[in-house]
């Protein structure tokens, strides 16, 4: 067994909380590809989109003069095609247990949200899809609406100002979120006192490269404990290691079934990774269901459209029966005035 694990384990079942700080590399059970991997990272599979540079994607300067590569990519990664992974459902656990600090995360996936943790223990450092605004003016856009033009495969324009729209992922040269800081600035704060000392950090799934975020977890006071859970030793984990950091090397949900056991939580995460392929089936069988409504509608309205003309046939055949029926009694009483006019003549 890991002495990773085993650690985190004994801090863990003596009911320390845990404050995370993860990356793509959470998400990539779910179908996500990360940033950097060779070959099969996101900016790896971006050479098709013949960029200046692979970062352009998320360049606001770049942006504002083709959105085209980003819209493409935001294609991929729009919300509501992925499930959590059992790295989010553990997140979602200590939830549950009353052990979760606070989660930082880099992704905009908002798989943390899916997965069930609540918004406000969530710090979204990147941003997410939530908002759509105009790069020029600021007004908000609709989100469905953002969401259709784009899987349309087309650019969308802001109807005030004709810019780019964009959601509010944050791009190279912009600021983070204001709740970013907020959020950094009260937890060092908290971690200044007592309660520091049942507190643990769990950094997992990322490169450390992007800053401000790759700093967090140097800045951690030295009395929190840090575990490093990713494929490669990163950031000050490989730099400037301090004497009690734990380290594991490999994957990350693998990490998380290990962890479980160890707690005798194996069940209680297995229950979590139920209920979301339920719900997936349930939404599944319900966009089924919305299509069969929906076939339904359109073959009553079919249906209804054919009954109507059958019945304005019906109608105008009756109609021109009656018609025809007037102008031969009509014939036949001018016949009778005409006979009758000639009888008086003779």
């Amino acid at each position: 067994m890991s002495s990773a694990i085993q650690s985190l384990a004994n801090r863990l079942n003596k009911g320390s909380s845990v404050v995370f700080f993860v990356g793509a590399g959470i998400s990539t059970s779910a179908g996500i590809p990360d940033f950097r991997s060779p070959g099969t990272g996101l900016y790896n599979n971006l050479s098709k989109l013949n960029l200046p540079y692979a970062e352009a994607v998320f360049d606001i300067d770049y942006f504002k003069k083709d959105p085209v590569p980003f819209y493409t990519l935001a294609r991929e990664l729009y919300p509501g095609q992925f499930k959590p992974t059992k790295f989010h459902l553990f997140m979602a656990l200590l939830q549950e247990k009353g052990q979760l600090h606070r989660v930082y995360t880099q992704n905009i996936d908002t798989l943390e949200r899916i997965a069930g943790v609540e918004r406000d223990l969530i710090v979204e450092a990147h941003g997410c899809f939530d908002d759509h605004r105009c790069v020029n003016c600021s007004k908000e856009l609709d989100g469905d609406k953002f969401r259709q033009i784009i899987f349309r495969g087309e650019k969308v324009e802001c109807p005030h100002c004709g810019g780019y729209v964009k959601p509010c992922i944050v791009f190279f040269g912009e600021g983070l979120p204001q709740r970013f800081f907020e959020c950094w600035d009260e937890d060092c704060d908290e971690f200044g006192n007592e309660y520091v000392n049942e507190t643990v950090a769990i950094v997992a799934g990322t490169s450390l490269k992007v800053h401000p975020f790759a700093s967090l977890p140097e800045e951690l006071p030295e009395s929190i404990q840090r575990f490093l859970v990713n494929q490669e030793l990163v950031g000050s984990f490989e730099d400037a290691p301090r004497d009690d950091d734990e380290v594991y090397l490999g994957k990350i949900d693998e990490f998380v079934d290990l962890l479980c056991r160890e707690l005798g939580w194996d069940e209680e995460l297995e229950g979590l990774v139920r209920r979301v392929e339920d719900s997936t089936e349930a939404e599944e069988l319900e966009g089924e269901d919305t299509k069969d409504t929906k076939d339904t509608k359109d073959s009553k309205d079919s249906k209804d459209s054919k009954d109507s003309k059958d019945s304005e046939d019906s109608k105008e055949s009756k109609d021109e029966a009656k018609s025809k029926d007037l102008r031969d009694l009509e014939d036949e009483a001018e016949e009778t005035i005409n006979k009758g006019i000639n009888s008086l003549s003779i």
